[in-house]
């Protein structure tokens, strides 16, 4: 990878089913879960999860725009996630999980809303990610950062975020790192 770095801030359901899934790509030098687009100034994971702050849980990626486009990023979230659901993904359900991207120019917002248009007659319903610019990213507890690296055997792990992994490997192998 060469030393240019981008960021690219995504929600689409639990924090841990993006970050795992995104530390695959070549061209990402981090992920990190947090929360953004709410109300509250440093918000807890117990506070987001009430549904009480207005935030998402999201991730924040660090990556090479040289080696991974922010297009290219668009393309493996909307794999990742049902964008046509408002407030929930699988099991998860609230506001905290909402499809969501958080833009960090004029540029990432007009290419987050081409995208979706592009994909607009892929699903059968309408599309309700929320577009809007980041205001402020907080980083989630220790705990929640490689969630599933630190907790393979998790039945939520293994139900939730290991297809998502899965996914990535098989649908867009040509994008993952070789480790």
């Amino acid at each position: 990878m060469t030393d240019d770095r981008a960021t690219a801030t995504l929600a689409g359901g639990c924090f841990w089913c993006l970050e795992a899934p995104f530390q695959e790509l070549d061209g990402v030098y981090s992920v990190t879960s947090g929360y953004c687009g709410g109300d509250v100034d440093d918000p807890t994971y117990d506070e987001v999860c009430s549904g009480s702050t207005g935030h998402a849980e999201a991730v924040q990626i660090e990556y090479d725009p040289n080696v991974l486009d922010y297009e290219a990023l668009l393309e493996v979230f909307f794999a990742l996630h049902n964008p046509t659901t408002k407030d929930r993904q699988g099991p998860d359900v609230g506001s905290q999980y909402r499809s969501a991207i958080f833009t960090h120019d004029e540029e990432q917002r007009e290419l987050a809303e081409a995208t979706i248009e592009r994909l607009a007659d892929a699903y059968d319903d309408p599309i309700v990610t929320e577009i809007e610019p980041l205001e402020t990213f907080y980083e989630a507890e220790d705990y929640h950062q490689d969630y599933y690296a630190n907790n393979p055997e998790r039945a939520y792990c293994q139900m939730q975020v290991r297809p998502k992994i899965q996914k990535v490997r098989e649908r867009f192998a040509e994008r993952v790192a070789d480790d």
